[in-house]
């Protein structure tokens, strides 16, 4: 595959030029390492039993599509749980793995050649993009996420560079070279490429908030203000973040991504009622955005922790929503009606368990939703979590995979 040749080659160079140069013995450590995770993706048998349409399967069922089985992807599939994965980042800062085209590609494609999921996703981060509005962050390991820049006025808003005149070519070059590398692998490995972006509400609070934050108070604080008139900071601010993401969502599209996953990963934070009045709004306007300019381009939804408020998920002007773990999965069929197509919702603790409660716990899920094929796209109500056996990933997978329905499983 490309990839291969692109690691072999290249991996080495771009991660020496990324990182400083004080230390020849660091670039040489880097290209064994790079040697080494090139010669054992090469090596790795990949998944037999490919069909024809697994190519665009899990694109026609975000589309609300009937398909032929259920499709499967899951998030943070690209994740620590996986050896491969922690020889990169047991050795390098995030955003050097997520910035550098060659280690975010091979990142990306690991899990993939591993164990056949029906999508490849970009490996990044919901924060990537807030650099091209002046909002400056990193990523402290045992920490997370760090944001330095302040914003709490409405003069801080009105500091932040112009949402609608950001290039992103310029102040995120590396999204092209990866997305469209990853494309051609996608197209050749026979399976669908994955996009993401952060919700304009997740992005206001982690950057209001500097860092993750249990209670989210600057945050409620900023968005009683805007209620009451005293400021409008918060409405403003989310309303920069919904241009910059709906536009950024259109560059990943003409990149090469084919779907778009929208993580409201904050909306635990959120009443029913603020949610309605602040994040919804701005994830609509997002949404808006790409599908004005990308009609065919599914949009799928998700708000992690927003199950008690799933009714009002309904017109989020998404193709597709997806569920948290903490909702039956015929619960959440019923609330937002047969015809919206829906994402999840295996508990990511599953993966914990036996071969045979995690394969029944896949049968569950897609059996509540209606059964195989019914515009259900299988995933897990969160991440895959640090320390999941890299094989219990494998069962899920497969298990999706075979599964045709109680009536005629073999």
């Amino acid at each position: 595959m490309m990839l291969g040749k692109l690691l072999a080659a290249g991996l080495a160079c771009s991660a020496a030029a990324f990182a400083p140069s004080s230390s020849s013995a660091g670039v040489v450590a880097r290209s064994a390492l790079s040697s080494t995770v090139a010669d054992e993706a090469t090596s790795s048998a990949s998944p037999t039993g490919a069909a024809a349409g697994d190519r665009d399967i899990l694109v026609r069922a975000a589309r609300g599509e009937v398909t032929e089985r259920t499709p499967v992807w899951l998030m943070r599939q690209a994740g620590r749980y996986m050896a491969a994965f922690r020889q990169y980042s047991d050795k390098y800062p995030f955003r050097e793995r997520s910035e550098t085209p060659g280690m975010a590609i091979e990142l990306s494609l690991q899990c993939h050649r591993a164990y056949g999921m029906d999508g490849i996703i970009m490996f990044s981060d919901i924060l990537t993009p807030l650099p091209t509005l002046g909002i400056e962050f990193d990523v402290v390991k045992g920490i997370g996420p760090v944001i330095s820049t302040e914003v709490r006025t409405e003069a801080d808003v009105a500091a932040l560079n112009d949402a609608a005149d950001v290039n992103f070519d310029e102040t995120l070059p590396f999204i092209r070279d990866i997305l469209g590398t990853l494309s051609k692998e996608a197209e050749e490995a026979n399976t669908s490429l994955i996009g993401f972006v952060g919700a304009p509400f997740t992005l206001a609070a982690y950057t209001i908030e500097g860092k993750s934050s249990k209670h989210c108070l600057s945050t409620k604080k900023m968005m009683m203000a805007d209620e009451d008139g005293s400021s409008k900071a918060m409405s403003y601010f989310l309303d920069k973040l919904a241009t910059m993401i709906g536009n950024y969502g259109c560059h990943q599209i003409e990149c090469g991504a084919q779907v778009i996953q929208v993580f409201e990963s904050w909306a635990h934070q959120l009443s029913p009622a603020q949610f309605e009045q602040f994040a919804k709004p701005a994830a609509q306007k997002a949404i808006a955005i790409m599908k004005e300019k990308h009609p065919d381009v599914p949009v799928i939804y998700f708000a992690n922790g927003g199950s008690s408020y799933l009714e009002l998920q309904r017109d989020m002007g998404a193709d597709m929503i997806a569920v948290d773990w903490s909702i039956d999965m015929a619960e959440a069929r019923k609330i937002l009606g047969p015809d919206v197509p829906i994402s999840g919702n295996v508990d990511p603790t599953i993966l914990f368990g036996t071969k045979e409660q995690i394969e029944r716990a896949v049968r569950e899920c897609i059996d509540k939703a209606g059964g195989p094929g019914n515009r259900h796209l299988l995933n897990l109500g969160h991440g895959v979590m640090q320390g999941t056996p890299e094989a219990a990933v494998g069962w899920l997978v497969d298990e999706c995979r075979r599964y045709k329905g109680s009536g005629n499983d073999a």
